[in-house]
């Protein structure tokens, strides 16, 4: 039997922050200290991990969001070709971070990290009304990892 697709949206992967120079600036200092450090106290292995870490950071934080399908079917989310299925979730909340809303999905599993996805305004009673009826609502906070990162504007 063919699923039942109940709501489509697309939304970006994730918020994305503005850096001004300050912030590349405030970046470059960092790396320099740790090299520094690095070279100091001779651990070339810590300095070649700083320079990894620095550029994948600025790889990372240049690069823009995706644009991804989302889609609520019977058994799940759907998330491009990733499938997640509501029994893999204890519960789900909702955010508000900005006027950028999110639907968090707690996982079963103890170490599972917990899947955010970012959804237009316009959608979002018709979502909320099909993960409530398949799974509890609790209120969700933002994570510590979730403030770091928008402290870092990463």
């Amino acid at each position: 039997m063919a699923d039942k697709i109940i709501v489509n949206w697309e939304a970006r992967e994730y918020i994305e922050y503005k850096k001004n120079a300050g912030w590349y600036f405030g970046l470059a200092l960092v790396v320099i200290a740790l090299c520094a450090l690095a070279i100091f106290i001779k651990q070339w292995t810590f300095l070649a991990l700083v320079i990894v870490a620095a550029v994948a950071l600025l790889t990372y934080t240049t690069r823009k969001p995706r644009m991804l399908h989302y889609s609520l079917s019977d058994k799940g989310l759907s998330e491009g070709n990733n499938l997640y299925t509501f029994d893999s979730f204890r519960s789900f909340g909702v955010l508000n971070e900005n006027n950028h809303y999110s639907i968090v999905l707690v996982p079963k599993k103890r170490f599972s990290p917990r899947v955010r996805v970012y959804f237009p305004e316009t959608e979002g009673e018709q979502i909320v009304d099909v993960f409530g009826a398949r799974l509890p609502m609790e209120p969700v906070k933002i994570d510590l990892l979730d403030r770091l990162v928008r402290f870092l504007r990463i």
